[in-house]
């Protein structure tokens, strides 16, 4: 079984599908990440707001997998904006992950209240890139308007946007901006965990159409959904701490759907964010200090 690769736009490989750990308490990360990486996951995603970037780093030191093989994407907190508290931050997560370089570095969140320290924040990043500190830069939640303010202001194009995709919540005028800019569109909650836990009533688990998907295919809805996102040329980083459904979620590579069963998948879209609205995310209401390495 192999990771599909994608190549992002300054030339560097990412397998496709990677581990999430959102949520994931810092007691039970570095057995998720060892049992990812024992089943073929060779991408781990995390972020300094999560907590539990030590606990990541433990999990591929404890692989025995050399770092190399790896690809480490984090992320840098709104608290942490600015270019000297990004430069920082970096070396926060660096420190806690335990390596030298990281893989993908990320802003979280568009801090639009004060979308100056969110610049500063991006040029340092842009100065990591150049010292070879980080591999690729990119961004997190920025919405269309908000995404092309940043590329008028700034130098280098964001390797990556990750945001919340999933059948129920698309986002197709952003992944067309993406795909104008070489933006790689990388989705969060790809199976729509967020529509469950974010307390709704709908899950893409028990949609009739992704379980009609499942069964033609001898695969389960979330196999269906993140087939659907790579096939579409997207990243994906499903999370679980559970290790039958790590395993089960990168079993993904040996079976193609269908033109029909992607065109049903993509008449799922509700329209409907299952996550807090990015303009929502201001230093008042989730500013919190980033804890020293």
């Amino acid at each position: 079984m192999t990771n599909n690769m994608i190549t992002l736009n300054n030339g560097i490989e990412m397998p496709a599908l990677g581990l999430g750990v959102f949520q994931t308490p810092p007691d039970v990360t570095t057995t998720a990440v060892t049992e990812a990486l024992a089943a073929g996951y060779r991408h781990i995603d995390t972020a300094a707001a999560y907590g539990n970037e030590t606990e990541v780093g433990n999990g591929i030191r404890d692989s025995g997998i050399e770092r190399e093989e790896i690809f480490v994407e984090t992320k840098l907190w709104i608290s942490d904006y600015g270019f000297d508290a990004a430069l920082h931050g970096f070396e926060k997560s660096a420190a806690k992950l335990g390596v030298d370089y990281i893989d993908l570095l990320l802003l979280h969140q568009p801090l639009t209240s004060r979308f100056d320290l969110t610049i500063e924040a991006y040029r340092a990043m842009e100065k990591l890139l150049s010292e070879g500190k980080v591999r690729a830069i990119g961004v997190s939640n920025f919405m269309p308007e908000v995404l092309i303010r940043l590329l008028a202001e700034t130098t280098i194009v964001p390797a990556v946007n990750q945001i919340e995709l999933h059948p129920y919540f698309q986002q197709k005028e952003l992944q067309a901006l993406h795909a104008e800019h070489g933006i790689l569109t990388q989705a969060w909650s790809p199976i729509g965990g967020i529509t469950s836990y974010g307390g709704g009533d709908k899950s893409a688990l028990q949609d009739p159409v992704l379980l009609g998907i499942a069964d033609e295919h001898g695969k389960s809805p979330a196999q269906v959904m993140l087939r659907w996102h790579l096939q579409h040329g997207r990243s994906a980083i499903p999370k679980s701490v559970k290790a039958h459904r790590i395993i089960e979620n990168f079993d993904v590579f040996d079976f193609e759907l269908t033109d029909q069963n992607l065109t049903a998948i993509d008449a799922l879209d509700t329209g409907v964010r299952g996550g807090p609205e990015p303009d929502s995310i201001t230093l008042e209401n989730y500013g919190m200090p980033i804890p020293e390495a």
